[in-house]
């Protein structure tokens, strides 16, 4: 389910890389696949969160 995104980006901790996943979708989508510059800034800092928290290779020992 798409959701409107929050004006605050809440900490990795708080957020699954599916949850961070899913509002750069729905950012994507609102934008029409072009960016302005506050929305590319957002981009990356969710970029940034989504990698924070997402599972990397050889951390399931």
């Amino acid at each position: 389910m798409l959701h409107s995104m929050s004006t605050t980006l809440q900490s990795a901790s708080d957020r699954s890389a599916a949850d961070v996943n899913e509002e750069i979708r729905a950012l994507w989508l609102r934008s029409g696949g072009i960016l302005n510059s506050e929305q590319r800034l957002t981009y990356q800092q969710l970029v940034a969160e989504w990698a924070a928290v997402s599972p990397h290779p050889g951390d399931e020992a």
